[in-house]
């Protein structure tokens, strides 16, 4: 990993330590996680407009947009950062940065010759992150400030890639040539949402048996690249807690059915509990370097940059979590 800060023409070497960086297309994870279960496992086309709790066996309800309604035992809310699920269970509001991310990839059919490294670049109050996939593909993020335009262009990729040149046009060549390449398909622009760390490390996730996992649980900017993997880590322990609540014998009657609730209730409680402090950190981070990109005032920024030193030193420490086995 390497910090280039254009500010300050010295390099910063970020050792990588015993660990490795890998990049990975969202669709071809969940396309691959996909095809490992049973046919018919999953339900496509279920697009949750509202959720609510029965006023009688207090059971989630879930309203689709086809106006069909799910009668749900239990609910795991994954559903992003404008998560209805999150809304059922009286989480506060997601907030808006003053910065927006261009997000893309670009294809090299020769190769594109970079190191198998996460280069990130700042420059005043923009920064380009890059991140090779394999040997021809690479993902890369430009956060910078929004502008009153930012709606127009998010809906044209076109005008995304121009004014995204624009922002990054003295930046190292490559990184220009990058963006010019990149695949107009996939590119996407848009407002950045977080969740502040104090309402990750205070916030009640549970309500009953519906939970929330992912970037519903804990959105953050796109600064340490680390979001799908916090969801994967979210999967595995929520997993893992439920599966020991379940194989514990099962009631059959209402009462039984009652202790499978609450056997459902403590694994989810434990969940939280593990997650916790993890996701405030990878929070903190994030926050704080999108806070630097937005700072105008040089006592805002030392005090930041402080934070960072103190608490995130070692900048690769986030993806260096062992979260445990199924």
């Amino acid at each position: 990993c390497r910090d280039i800060e254009f500010n300050n023409p010295k390099e910063q070497e970020v050792p990588m330590g015993n660990g490795e960086l890998r990049c990975l297309k969202r669709s071809d994870l969940v396309q691959t996680l996909a095809d490992s279960l049973p046919n018919e496992t999953i339900r496509f086309g279920c697009h949750i407009v509202s959720a609510k709790f029965d006023p009688i066996n207090s059971q989630p309800l879930l309203h689709l947009q086809d106006g069909s309604v799910i009668k749900a035992k239990v609910v795991i809310g994954c559903d992003g950062v404008n998560s209805v699920v999150s809304e059922l269970i009286g989480l506060k509001p997601t907030k808006l940065f003053a910065s927006c991310a261009v997000r893309g990839f670009t294809n090299y059919p020769s190769g594109h010759g970079f190191s198998n490294e996460f280069l990130r670049i700042r420059k005043n109050n923009i920064i380009l992150g890059r991140l090779p996939v394999d040997n021809n593909l690479v993902h890369w993020f430009v956060g910078r400030p929004g502008t009153t335009s930012d709606l127009r262009v998010s809906k044209d990729p076109e005008l995304i890639r121009e004014t995204t040149i624009e922002s990054i046009n003295d930046f190292p060549p490559e990184c220009v040539e990058m963006v010019k390449k990149c695949y107009l398909d996939e590119v996407t622009l848009t407002n950045l949402r977080y969740r502040p760390p104090l309402d990750i490390l205070l916030g009640n996730f549970r309500k009953g048996t519906v939970i929330v996992a992912g970037d519903a649980m804990h959105v953050w900017g796109p600064y340490i690249g680390q979001s799908g993997a916090a969801a994967l880590e979210d999967g595995i322990v929520l997993a893992r807690n439920l599966a020991q609540a379940m194989c514990k014998k099962r009631g059959t009657t209402a009462d039984g059915n009652q202790v499978t609730q609450e056997r459902i209730g403590k694994a989810m409680d434990q969940f939280v509990k593990e997650r916790r402090m993890r996701l405030f950190m990878m929070s903190l981070n994030t926050y704080i370097l999108g806070r630097l990109l937005e700072a105008s005032s040089p006592l805002t920024k030392f005090v930041l940059i402080v934070g960072l030193i103190l608490f995130f030193s070692n900048s690769l420490g986030h993806s260096q979590h062992n979260c445990g086995r199924l």
